[in-house]
């Protein structure tokens, strides 16, 4: 009798381990019966039928998929090395599991032919100035592809661009040529603002003569006081005109 009670509590231990499940607040269970999914359960406890029911679980969370560096010839015939991260999440976990066999390594090789795709298809200078109208092109062809499989595809980001050190050098030389012309268009315009204003007070200079002595006068208070050299300082007939006249009256 005691024998009889001990497999009868063991084989209640055993049903009760295959049939109960406890699924995470982040997790559904996608329950078949004889082969038909009949409901997606959970978060919480559930129950199922041992040798009938079968489950398959699901993350509902954000996933963050590392796509590998890819090969990548652009338009204008570079040869690049990208990679990205793609963020993704399950919202339908019926269509995850019935329509295809593996989401994660499906929506994996999809982004790694999407990123090939689209990198080839812009110059290299669209790639390194314009990312993030690369990366919601990217998101875009994701997103729509993915969609029959129950995913969302949130976003998409490049992460890094490697170049042939060719063009590494290529780039620099022509930073550097760009930020040798800004220089020289600087000076320029500094150049053509400075006759301006010299124009302009050679102007008020010819309608005030006695203007242009003060200006000789202040010149040479300015050089006098380094008191390191000594200074020939013209100084025109004109400019004793004044103290004449005022010696004849």
């Amino acid at each position: 009798m005691t024998y009889t009670i001990t497999i009868l509590v063991f084989l209640v231990i055993m049903f009760l381990a295959s049939a109960i499940r406890i699924m995470n607040e982040y997790e559904r269970a996608v329950i078949f019966r004889l082969g038909r999914i009949i409901d997606i359960k959970g978060p919480g406890l559930i129950i199922l039928i041992p040798i009938i029911d079968k489950m398959v679980k699901i993350d509902m969370r954000t996933i963050t998929l590392d796509v590998p560096p890819q090969d990548v010839i652009t338009r204008d015939n570079v040869s690049i090395k990208v990679n990205a991260v793609v963020y993704f999440r399950v919202i339908d976990a019926t269509l995850a599991v019935t329509v295809v066999e593996n989401y994660l390594y499906a929506t994996s090789q999809l982004a790694q032919t999407t990123l090939r795709s689209v990198c080839g298809q812009v110059e290299l200078d669209e790639i390194l100035s314009q990312r993030e109208k690369i990366n919601m092109h990217l998101q875009e062809i994701l997103d729509r592809s993915t969609d029959p499989w129950g995913i969302k595809v949130s976003l998409v980001e490049v992460k890094q661009i490697d170049l042939p050190e060719e063009m590494k050098r290529a780039i620099a030389k022509q930073a550097e040529a760009e930020r040798e012309r800004r220089a020289k268009v600087i000076a320029a315009e500094g150049e053509y603002q400075a006759a301006e204003k010299l124009l302009e007070a050679a102007s008020v200079m010819t309608k005030e003569p006695i203007s242009l002595q003060l200006r000789y006068l202040q010149t040479l208070n300015q050089i006098a006081a380094e008191n390191n050299s000594t200074i020939v300082f013209p100084i025109p007939i004109d400019f004793f005109k004044h103290f004449l006249k005022g010696d004849d009256k």
